[in-house]
């Protein structure tokens, strides 16, 4: 539970959705609970917007996995895997998600952001220069030690794993 909680609290959430996915699948071989995930960030207060951020790797059912994410609430922001020549790949929305989050920064008193990735400590601190608290919620065996130390307020689903897992 966070700290600082009050119902008047305008939050924005912002899921890593592909960091979380391999999080999950490589310290627990499970998949997250998205709608569980989501009421624990929200966290009885006013959610302005929901956003996953997800790469199409044109797997099976991705597309169904998609339409759920919308069902319990996300907007869900799509970008191509990447293939480049030699055959590696890339897909990633750190700089999105962050250009996001600067954007609706006047919007919300609160800025919940799910991932363990350490790229995300200078919006973070940018958040927080703007008067923005910011959560960050992961993984704690797989999230970076700056990002822990940076947001206001760190929620490690390892500790309620069984509340965040499938």
């Amino acid at each position: 539970m966070p700290n600082n909680i009050h119902k008047n609290q305008r939050v924005v959430v912002e899921v890593d959705v592909q960091n979380m996915y391999y999080s999950a699948k490589n310290l627990y071989n499970a998949k997250v609970d998205f709608k569980k995930l989501l009421r624990q960030a929200v966290y009885n207060r006013q959610l302005i917007r929901a956003i996953a951020y997800v790469i199409k790797a044109k797997t099976p059912d991705e597309e169904n996995f998609f339409d759920a994410l919308r069902n319990i609430g996300f907007e869900v922001k799509i970008k191509d895997l990447k293939e480049y020549y030699g055959g590696q790949k890339k897909g990633d929305w750190d700089m999105g998600m962050a250009i996001d989050g600067i954007k609706l920064a006047e919007k919300m008193d609160v800025f919940v952001l799910v991932t363990g990735d350490g790229d995300f400590d200078s919006l973070v601190k940018h958040l927080q220069a703007r008067g923005v608290r910011v959560e960050v919620m992961s993984f704690g065996k797989s999230t970076a030690k700056e990002l822990k130390e940076s947001a206001n307020n760190f929620i490690d689903m390892d500790k309620q794993k069984n509340k965040f897992l499938i």
